[in-house]
């Protein structure tokens, strides 16, 4: 309960939409928590990411749909698609902490998860300590659409496990655009402001 939470999917022209503003035409955005370092959702992230726990993440995608239910934007969409892992570095870990969290929101608002379609062509080192520009040059490129036309004038929901600069869902935006009339909006578990 004492958890920060950001409601921005509430907000107009909000912090994490302005994140996106010229580059990835968003119709909501949205992120269950604020990141800060060393606090407690850092700890439920590691928690996730680094001892497996993907049944938090399933539930907290859960709560988060819960939370979403009255945004129309949201419960638009036709599918939600988690932004998706190299099937090596998938392999490593052994689950993708972004689609575990996206199965909860998925469940909760009745919307299709698609884990197929958006695929990561290339492996790429960790984004949590590359400077702005880094985190824009180690992803560019890195994502495509298998099939162009599943997405075809859809609304999506992109669903990632912590943004930050943004570069992540830019570069897959870049691939999702080659779906004519697609429309995206993006969700996730924590906002953490690049300073």
């Amino acid at each position: 309960m004492s958890l920060p939470k950001s409601n921005f999917h509430t907000e107009e022209n909000s912090e994490l939409e302005r994140v996106f503003a010229g580059r990835v035409p968003v119709i909501k955005v949205g992120s269950y928590y604020l990141f800060e370092k060393n606090g407690k959702v850092q700890k439920l992230l590691h928690s996730i990411k680094y001892k497996s726990n993907v049944v938090l993440a399933e539930q907290l995608g859960t709560w988060y749909g819960q939370t979403l239910k009255d945004c129309k934007e949201i419960a638009a969409a036709d599918f939600i698609i988690p932004v998706p892992l190299h099937p090596k570095k998938q392999k490593q870990r052994g689950f993708n902490q972004s689609e575990e969290f996206a199965k909860g929101l998925s469940k909760e608002l009745n919307i299709s998860l698609n884990t197929k379609n958006l695929k990561r062509n290339a492996f790429t080192e960790t984004q949590t300590r590359k400077r702005k520009f880094e985190r824009w040059e180690n992803v560019k490129d890195k994502f495509e659409l298998q099939n162009v036309n599943e997405f075809e004038n859809k609304t999506v929901v992109l669903v990632d496990d912590v943004i930050t600069t943004g570069a992540t869902i830019d570069a897959c935006y870049q691939a999702l655009s080659k779906a004519p009339g697609i429309k995206i909006s993006v969700l996730s578990l924590a906002y953490a402001k690049k300073e």
